[in-house]
């Protein structure tokens, strides 16, 4: 880390004498011959800034205003707002499911899509399990603009994006003057502060600084608070005759819970299922947590005792700084991009949960025959008399109590590129040579409890104890085990991943027609060490330990996890792979173009192929060198067309993927060769007051090979949907502005196996802004007002006996309140 650290400093050393133009890396288009709308330019994943009816993309953003209007909860609530893009957000504030045209989503978090703050990105891979990418990032007032591109140029302008790049741009003292902004909930509980300022220091100096904190339970009942912190950000950048330099932090310490799947009642058929809550549980609203269960004692990585904290849920911590600068020699422009993110936390919560009818639940924990005391509460030590109706729906949850520790995950990133346009007679050719270098660590350990809880909902649940037969306890205060269930997953990961990547791009204009071609070449290496006992070998991973130090081995602390932290296994491996993209468009006219590309780009492998049959665990090599990253091939075909008051872009799609991959869930081993198809639309529409932006993306997508289990190949990948879809019309002036958020999916299959299906959905946001005088702005919003049922998965593959399957669903209906103050 302090080589690759004083590496970006000499880069930066280097540049600083001459920095440049001031702004980002944009280039104004050329002034219109006729009058037309002002051009937009896009700076995301491409060599130079270009008006996007020029560049042979995809692309997307979302500006401050528009984010405002949605009021995300998250950022996957946020990102479900752009076409292309599917993001499942059921697990509250963190590790969103992202992925964009049809590329599979497997398992969790965002593999092959980057997301990006300011230029670089947030974490090198954005599926580290338990650390993805959004879960150290927050809306705030802090937030400029996002923009998104998807396929095309991300292959080549930054590693391990080949399906695309979601850009977060933060304001940077542009304009004079800031805001306060407070918010409540109104039927769920939150209460948050916000502010932001910016402007000019000197004539050649400008800032900005802004920041949010927050606390309360938030917008599912947990029984405590589950939101608790915030964030500051903060630049300054200095101007010169002919660039710029910027300096920029941020920290960030925040706290919000995790959500696991939650009970429903299936009837009907595997093909068309109806789903419903069950008594005294509300699915969109109520969770696994329960007040009853706070904290919890576990052996750590050293295998020495720790008491967690549940409340924590999912807490990020972070303490980055970065420079950022531009510079002219002599015709060359020169970008330079560095940040260091010192990143830390862990997630702990219920995980994978069973929820078992009281007989069942016996049986799964060895007591049948047996029954139940409460181990919480008023009426802790009374045996339940009639366990099959207990709260109206008699089951019992087996709450798997999942600690991801993370010592480590931060990184430090440099991105210096150097462009140069070439008058050729008439026509121009722009060049673009960069070389990027980054380290990313993972250094983790995941631990695990069991604890066994009756099934009610408002954070209500109690802890309960199990007896067997003979009237003997297998629990002890309602914990059942210091170790999952299955008595695996006990792991230690100390890893350090390494990339360095030339690249280069040419776009030749002629006229009205742009012809470009960019490469990259990735150099990776993996280093480092893993415990656990699925490396075999005759390590131990469960003993028995007097936990709590009272002398007595209770039944659980005959089940108890330890790491065997005497017997690593070593990783110790490299890899390489070229990126290419090549891409054509034509400007028909001024409103109008064209434009074709084809692409070939790869994700890295990081932490889901460190246990498992990929890596040697005797000499950290790779047994299986095509596993180490996996390719990704697309072709796009579209047309653009924008005036004053329409705006529309249609692309043709066509993926060829490979993924190696890990199901978080149960723990499986996945090799598959996927394709997909498919159909994008985005435009926007304004005449008078009414305004509406609208998209939708048709995917037809199929697991072409599967190298573990051949029977799924030609079946539809999971949670793969043909279509989804969003909508927002609104009526707008100076004054006030009003309108909605329709965002909605058709039916996808629950898991590979294609059985059990998902319910299609929409979800409706409302929002209401009322500028009463100037400076002040009331808001209203309501976050899916109609209170839908919306599923993002489903655990199970097919409905089980019991009727009952676990469901990953969106937050319910949550309704909040905004005063604004400008200045």
């Amino acid at each position: 880390m302090k080589k690759l650290l004083l590496t970006g400093v000499a880069c930066f050393a280097f540049a600083l004498p001459a920095f440049a133009q001031t702004g980002r890396e944009t280039v104004p288009a050329e002034a219109p011959k006729k009058k037309a709308p002002v051009a937009e330019v896009f700076s995301t994943g491409v060599a130079k800034g270009r008006d996007r009816l020029d560049s042979a993309t995809s692309t997307s953003a979302l500006r401050e205003d528009d984010i405002a209007k949605m009021a995300p909860r998250s950022i996957g609530d946020l990102l479900r707002n752009i076409p292309g893009i599917l993001s499942e957000a059921p697990n509250g504030e963190s590790i969103a499911n992202i992925t964009i045209r049809g590329l599979p989503l497997s398992s969790s978090g965002a593999k092959f899509v980057q997301l990006q703050e300011d230029g670089l990105p947030v974490m090198e891979f954005g599926d580290i399990v338990g650390a993805s990418s959004d879960s150290f990032l927050r809306v705030d007032l802090n937030l400029a603009q996002v923009e998104a591109i998807r396929g095309g140029s991300a292959s080549t302008f930054a590693s391990n994006s080949p399906g695309g790049i979601i850009n977060f741009i933060s304001k940077t003292g542009e304009v004079e003057g800031g805001a306060v902004a407070l918010t409540a909930g109104l039927d769920f509980d939150q209460f948050r502060a916000d502010f932001d300022y910016g402007g000019r220091l000197t004539p050649s100096v400008r800032y900005h600084v802004g920041g949010f904190f927050r606390q309360g339970e938030g917008p599912r009942r947990i029984g405590f608070d589950g939101q608790r912190g915030g964030q500051i950000k903060a630049n300054i950048t200095k101007e010169f005759a002919s660039g710029y330099v910027r300096l920029y932090g941020k920290v960030l310490d925040d706290r919000s819970p995790f959500y696991d799947a939650v009970p429903l009642r299936a009837t009907g058929t595997d093909a068309d299922p109806k789903l419903q809550a069950i008594p005294g549980f509300d699915p969109t609203r109520d969770t696994l947590s329960t007040r009853a269960l706070q904290s919890v004692t576990l052996l750590d990585e050293r295998n020495e005792p720790i008491v967690e904290d549940i409340r924590d849920g999912q807490r990020v911590r972070e303490q980055s700084f970065g420079v950022e600068g531009r510079f002219d020699i002599a015709d060359w422009t020169v970008i330079e991009r560095f940040r260091y993110a010192n990143r830390s936390g862990g997630l702990i919560g219920p995980f994978s949960s069973l929820i078992l009818s009281p007989a069942a639940a016996l049986t799964r924990l060895g007591a049948t025959g047996g029954s139940f005391r409460y181990a919480s509460g008023a009426d802790a030590g009374q045996t339940i008399a009639d366990p099959a109706s207990l709260n109206g729906n008699g089951l019992i949850g087996i709450y798997n109590i999942r600690d991801r520790r993370q010592q480590d995950v931060g990184n430090i990133t440099n991105d210096i590129r150097a462009s140069r346009e070439w008058a050729i007679g008439a026509n121009s050719l722009t060049t673009t040579v960069g070389f990027y270098k980054a380290r990313q660590e993972i250094d983790t350990s995941i631990l695990y409890g069991v604890a066994v809880t009756d099934i009610r909902g408002g954070g209500d649940a109690a802890l309960l104890d199990v007896f067997n037969a003979a009237g003997n306890p297998v629990t002890a205060g309602g914990i059942f085990a210091y170790n999952p269930l299955s008595g695996t997953q006990r792991r230690t990961l100390r890893l350090a991943y390494d990339v360095n990547a030339p690249f280069a791009s040419a776009n030749y204009r002629v006229g009205r027609l742009s012809i470009g071609a960019s490469l990259r070449y990735d150099m990776g290496s993996a280093k480092g060490q893993v415990f656990g006992v699925e490396l075999g070998g005759g390590r131990i991973g469960q003993v028995a330990r007097d936990i709590d130090g009272n002398g007595v081995i209770s039944p659980p602390e005959q089940r108890v996890g330890i790491t065997p932290v005497g017997s690593p296994a070593p990783v110790d491996y490299s890899y390489k792979y070229l990126s290419y993209s090549t891409g054509i468009n034509f400007r028909v006219s001024d409103p109008f173009a064209v434009f074709a590309r084809y692409s070939r780009g790869a994700r890295a492998n990081a932490d889901r192929i460190t246990f498992g049959a990929v890596i040697d665990n005797r000499t950290g090599a790779l047994a299986i060198p095509q596993a180490a990253y996996d390719p990704v091939k697309q072709a796009e075909i579209g047309v653009k067309y924008r005036d004053a008051n329409l705006s529309v872009n249609l692309t043709g799609f066509h993926v060829e993927a490979q993924d190696s991959n890990i199901n978080t869930a149960n723990g499986s081993v996945i090799a598959r060769d996927y394709k997909a198809k498919g159909l994008e639309f985005e435009g926007s529409f304004r005449k008078g007051l009414f305004s509406l932006t609208a998209g939708a993306t048709y995917t037809d997508a199929t697991i072409v090979r599967d190298r573990v289990n051949p029977a799924l190949g030609g079946n539809v990948p999971r949670h793969q949907a043909n279509l989804i879809f969003q909508a927002t019309p609104q009526i707008s002036n100076d004054r006030f502005a009003v309108g909605a958020v329709f965002i909605g999916t058709t039916d996808s299959y629950a898991q590979d196996v294609n059985l059990l299906k998902t319910p299609g959905y929409v979800t409706a946001n409302a929002f209401v802004q009322v500028r009463p005088v100037d400076r002040v702005l009331l808001s209203l919003n309501a976050t899916n007002l109609f209170d839908t049922i919306a599923l993002t998965g489903i655990d199970e593959a097919t409905i089980p006996a019991s009727g009952i399957v676990r469901g990953r669903l969106l937050n319910g209906r949550a309704i909040s309140t905004t005063l604004r103050l400008d200045f």
